[in-house]
């Protein structure tokens, strides 16, 4: 079998999820390292009414739903980063801005997954209280990419239909 040739744009994907990876768990480091589970952390006083640092854990998935599945969360993440690593070399290299977004993804799970199988848990600590998220979870920078992600692969797949339609008017009747 003849080795697929390597995407010139192969590289953003890795590049992108390693560093998401390195501040997801640079940041957990430094919240354990640093705070007591529970206790909430100001960065600045001006800051503090709508964000401080909580130091919680999170056996569930997102939002602490299904606590009790930590081992079916495990294998849902290894299928979900598997699938991710298999679609990006499907993906032409004008595609640059998918594999962005498949980045931010990829660096998140794994940097769930890492904690999942490291400490039993995902290190939770983003606290934010302001209107309209008042009693939101608290959540992790690997939470926030995985929603970067997926919020971008959708504006691109709206962007990619409506660029699509726009082609299909322009085309002369073929009648």
């Amino acid at each position: 079998m003849k080795p697929r040739p390597t995407s010139r744009d192969g590289w953003i994907l890795p590049f992108t999820a390693t560093v998401i990876w390195l501040l997801d768990q640079g940041s957990k480091y430094l919240v354990v390292s640093h705070l007591l589970p529970g206790q909430p952390r100001e960065l600045c006083a001006w800051t503090s009414p709508i964000f401080q640092l909580t130091y919680t854990t999170n056996t569930g998935t997102a939002f602490g739903l299904f606590p009790g599945l930590k081992d079916v969360i495990v294998v849902v993440a290894a299928l979900v980063i598997a699938a991710i690593v298999v679609y990006q070399h499907q993906l032409p290299d004008e595609q640059w801005q998918v594999r962005i977004a498949l980045g931010f993804q990829l660096g998140g799970a794994l940097g769930n997954l890492t904690d999942r199988l490291v400490r039993g848990s995902v290190v939770d600590f983003v606290d934010l209280n302001f209107w309209p998220l008042g009693q939101w979870p608290i959540f992790n920078l690997a939470d926030a990419a995985i929603v970067t992600g997926t919020s971008l692969l959708a504006l691109l797949i709206i962007q990619e239909a409506r660029q699509m339609h726009r082609d299909q008017e322009q085309q002369p009747d073929a009648g």
